[in-house]
């Protein structure tokens, strides 16, 4: 309300020293403007508010923001007591549309542009509509969908569905856009549309993307052989198991730099030599030079094994013993820090699990409610069965009365989750 310029002295209504505009200080303006607003009848503007300035000699001191008069809203109650609006009533049941007669296309589907659809042109008569809508009434009852999330998925329905006809395939491609720049749950809306039998998952994998971009400035032949190799690691073969994602990413990741040297020279795996590898892990550092070295034994060890090498160069190269860091026990002031931080029933569980119960992250995360036996107290933590004393079982009822409170209506069967896997079962 100041600007610069405004001495800071005294002010002519209450004395105080403060910053002044026209010799009046923020409260008598405040208070000033306070009184031009209870008379009824008349404009509130700047001549009234100094017009009143001069009969301002003392005033009660308020909070910021807490001078402003409003007048009540009295809140609207309903029969059992609940503010606030009625709950709107379930959907009607309703199944899917009987088609009849209908003229089949002449040709293929032309990909609809969604972008251009609004919540104004959207036929909210549609029997399709009807049925998606009493799907995901179910669907949120049984997976505990909030108020917020129902109304979202019932507003990208109303969007996609808007002009359907039967036959039509919705795909993954053509709404992903428009729900997420509306802000709409996209997997939820997809789960409604799949559960009709008009959806279609087109959308790339991430696991394609991110291989495509690792192999990227390979040479041809050794990008080919790179490849199928990664696609046996994680689909597994006739003599292999399928790996985790994880671990196909750390192994990729790892022969890459060498791969990209020798495409430089080579066109195939078949071309690099002994040689080669040696001079190539001599400029790695210890732990490098073994992971590396690991990774290459199982690309070329492969490829042996599949005809497309005639020698494996890595054969006969000692790995050498992984040289693990000694175990050091946590100060006194990291154990500290680490119980400060643990704030939340999950944190202080999750801190227990782990430095109890020597529990590791994938183990956390996959627990169970099955895995619980509250009576006996016992945990069974990957897949052994160990006791529960009495620190773990107290931050475990408490977690568990959180998780009751706070999501009643879950049917994710995981011992810890949060606001993004309640309504799913990952």
């Amino acid at each position: 309300m100041f600007g610069r310029g405004h001495d800071a002295t005294a002010c002519t209504g209450c004395r105080r020293v403060q910053p002044l505009k026209w010799n009046y200080c923020r409260l008598c303006w405040c208070q000033a403007r306070l009184s031009a607003k209870a008379v009824v009848g008349r404009p509130t503007d700047e001549t009234d508010v100094r017009d009143r300035l001069a009969a301002v000699r003392h005033h009660q001191l308020f909070f910021v923001g807490m001078h402003y008069r409003r007048r009540p809203i009295p809140a609207a109650r309903t029969g059992g007591g609940r503010r606030g609006a009625p709950r709107k009533p379930p959907p009607a049941p309703a199944w899917c549309p009987d088609p009849g007669w209908r003229q089949l296309p002449l040709f293929a589907q032309i990909p609809r542009d969604y972008s251009r659809l609004a919540l104004a042109d959207a036929d909210l008569a549609s029997p399709w509509l009807a049925w998606a809508k009493y799907l995901a009434h179910r669907l949120a009852e049984t997976r505990g969908w909030g108020r917020n999330i129902r109304f979202a998925v019932n507003r990208g329905l109303v969007l996609v569905l808007t002009g359907y006809v039967e036959g039509d395939v919705i795909r993954h491609m053509e709404i992903f856009a428009l729900l997420r720049a509306l802000d709409l749950p996209v997997s939820h809306t997809v789960t409604v549309l799949d559960q009709m039998g008009i959806f279609e998952d087109d959308s790339q994998p991430s696991f394609e993307r991110w291989l495509a971009e690792r192999l990227e400035g390979l040479a041809p032949g050794i990008r080919s052989e790179a490849e199928r190799w990664t696609r046996v690691l994680r689909d597994g073969g006739p003599r292999s198991l399928p790996r985790r994602e994880g671990t196909v990413w750390l192994y990729l990741n790892r022969v890459r730099p060498s791969l990209l040297e020798w495409s430089n020279p080579y066109d195939h795996l078949r071309e690099v030599t002994r040689d080669d590898v040696l001079n190539y892990i001599k400029t790695l550092h210890v732990h490098q030079r073994h992971d590396q070295l690991v990774a290459l034994r199982w690309l070329f060890t492969w490829a042996k094994r599949s005809g497309l090498i005639f020698r494996n160069p890595t054969s006969r190269i000692k790995v050498g013993q992984y040289e693990y860091a000694v175990l050091q026990p946590l100060a006194p002031e990291q154990v500290d820090r680490s119980v400060a931080a643990a704030t939340t029933p999950a944190t202080r569980l999750i801190l227990a699990l782990a430095a109890v119960h020597a529990a590791r992250v994938a183990q956390i995360a996959n627990l169970m409610l099955d895995d619980l036996d509250i009576g006996n107290r016992r945990l069974t933590i990957a897949g052994r069965v160990r006791p529960l004393d009495d620190l773990t079982l107290k931050l475990l009822l408490d977690w568990l009365e959180h998780r009751r409170s706070r999501w009643p209506n879950t049917t994710n069967l995981h011992l810890l989750i949060n606001n993004q896997t309640a309504t799913k079962t990952s």
